[in-house]
């Protein structure tokens, strides 16, 4: 009958039956394709920066010399075109050094699925900013808590799942961070991008910075000029006491000034660094929060070498 349809009953395909062991697997291998740059366009929202750094220039150079060697992955649209998934930083590379396609593997998945692997690809950076780990946690647990099954009211309340852990238990296993780490870093997309900016470049840490977003968004604009005028950050306690004004409505221009200007000990000395003018000088694989211990330790270095110069030049 015309209308009958046909029922899959897992059997191997007539085809298949005489395939060797390797034909087989080799059919079953992602397919890769050349891609036009030009029919590509970024994932929306990627939270995660392409630098144009040493790291960068050393990738193009290598593209150029020995084309890409690991295909980007990305997925179709509607309208014909393709949306990178993984690899925004090879196709930038590939971009610079002037190709015209570029090697992809093309899969068919729903945008939380393309979230998902979004991000569990880009975490295997060595060097994630802050910032790009608030934003790409939130998106990959709103993602999480999207799947067939969990509720769909709150897309940031975690759910149990079928482990019997909660869904921002399990992603903080998954990445390696507590629950609680998780939330902390998720809070500091509440942020107005030049605070968020201050806790990439490390001169707010990271407790204060989640008290902070609790504060309104004319609030925390009103810090960021205190902040440039003072030349000073809030420390944890001083978060927290601007937190509580905003709670109960008082926190002005006037009490976030006298709150940022009282001395604090630890800021009495302080110097300010920025990050990324450090992270030049920096192996890749010196984690975010080790900067400053690597720093201490090169400048260390560089006394003894200086002594070992005087010695010499003494003799």
């Amino acid at each position: 009958m015309k209308n009958e349809k046909s029922i899959d009953l897992g059997l191997t395909a007539y085809d298949e039956m005489f395939m060797t062991d390797q034909e087989r697997a080799e059919t079953k291998l992602p397919r890769i394709y050349d891609l036009p740059l030009d029919q590509i366009d970024d994932f929306p929202d990627h939270p995660f920066q392409v630098r144009m750094d040493e790291d960068m220039d050393q990738l193009v150079q290598s593209i150029k010399e020995r084309g890409l060697i690991t295909p980007i992955t990305v997925r179709p649209k509607e309208d014909g075109r393709y949306e990178i998934v993984s690899g925004h930083r090879r196709k930038t590379a590939c971009e610079l050094a002037g190709l015209p396609t570029i090697k992809a593997e093309i899969r068919e998945m729903t945008r939380d699925e393309a979230i998902i692997l979004m991000v569990e690809s880009n975490l295997q950076r060595s060097v994630i900013l802050p910032s790009e780990k608030a934003f790409s946690y939130k998106m990959r647990l709103e993602a999480l808590n999207r799947l067939p099954g969990r509720p769909s009211k709150d897309n940031l309340t975690p759910v149990v799942s079928d482990s019997g852990k909660r869904t921002n238990e399990e992603f903080g296993e998954s990445v390696g961070e507590s629950r609680e780490q998780v939330r902390r870093y998720i809070r500091l997309t509440e942020l107005v991008p030049e605070l968020l900016q201050m806790v990439d470049e490390g001169k707010i840490a990271m407790r204060p910075a989640v008290e902070i977003s609790y504060l309104t968004k004319k609030e925390q604009q009103y810090l960021v000029d205190a902040i440039e005028y003072a030349d000073c950050t809030p420390s944890h306690a001083q978060a927290i006491r601007m937190r509580s004004f905003s709670r109960d409505g008082l926190l002005g221009q006037h009490v976030i000034d006298n709150i940022l200007n009282e001395e604090k000990p630890n800021q009495v000395e302080r110097i300010s660094l920025r990050y990324n003018d450090a992270r030049r000088y920096i192996p890749a694989n010196v984690p975010y929060n080790k900067t400053g211990e690597y720093i201490l330790k090169a400048l260390e270095f560089y006394q003894k070498h200086l002594e070992r110069q005087k010695d010499r030049d003494a003799r």
